[in-house]
């Protein structure tokens, strides 16, 4: 194998590391992962109609005892979005207290745009705070998904993710782009290893 295919892989492999880690946000205190209809964070281009249904899915892991605050919010003025399912409203927390290290589970929000915002974007954010102790806070913050919501009335069907989300051990799903991307990515790298090694 001669360098130049050796750079190649390496540069491959970098890649693939970087891409498969890009859904996920991390400190010491745990982990967050989310998706927007299972495309992972931050989903970009989403375009979307008033009253179209979507999903935003979080799984978050705990390195820490202590607790666990989640919020899913707008950073706008204007309320873009209702919630149509999950386990809390737009700027209501959930709260998890007196959670172990190792804890993990996933919420899944099914949204729609409520019409009062329209031909524009409007991001949705996931805002986790890990409490260790009262004075020991880390906080993962980032955007979901960043539609742009049309003046038009949505009439189409939707189909809700099966996905459970009561379940504390649940394996996200890194959604069908992600992986979609690295299969194509390990295919070019190891035609471009075949082709080096015939020449």
């Amino acid at each position: 194998m001669n360098q130049n295919v050796v750079k190649i892989v390496f540069t491959a492999s970098i890649l693939l590391i970087c891409i498969s880690n890009c859904t996920a946000a991390e400190n010491e205190f745990g982990i967050v992962t989310a998706w927007s209809n299972d495309e992972p964070a931050t989903v970009e281009g989403m375009v979307l109609k008033i009253n179209e249904p979507f999903t935003v899915k979080a799984t978050i892991e705990s390195k820490i005892d202590g607790n666990i605050y989640v919020l899913l919010s707008e950073p706008g003025v204007t309320t873009a979005y209702e919630v149509i399912e999950g386990p809390s409203e737009i700027d209501e927390f959930i709260d998890n207290m007196n959670i172990e290290s190792g804890w993990k589970t996933t919420y899944i929000w099914k949204l729609k745009p409520n019409g009062d915002w329209t031909n524009g974007n409007a991001p949705i954010n996931l805002f986790v705070q890990f409490n260790k102790a009262h004075d020991d806070v880390q906080k993962i913050r980032f955007t979901v998904a960043n539609p742009q919501i049309l003046d038009e009335q949505y009439s189409g069907f939707y189909i809700i993710p099966t996905a459970d989300p009561s379940s504390t051990n649940q394996t996200p799903s890194q959604g069908s782009s992600g992986f979609g991307v690295v299969s194509a990515l390990l295919g070019i790298l190891l035609a471009v290893v075949y082709r080096a090694g015939r020449a």
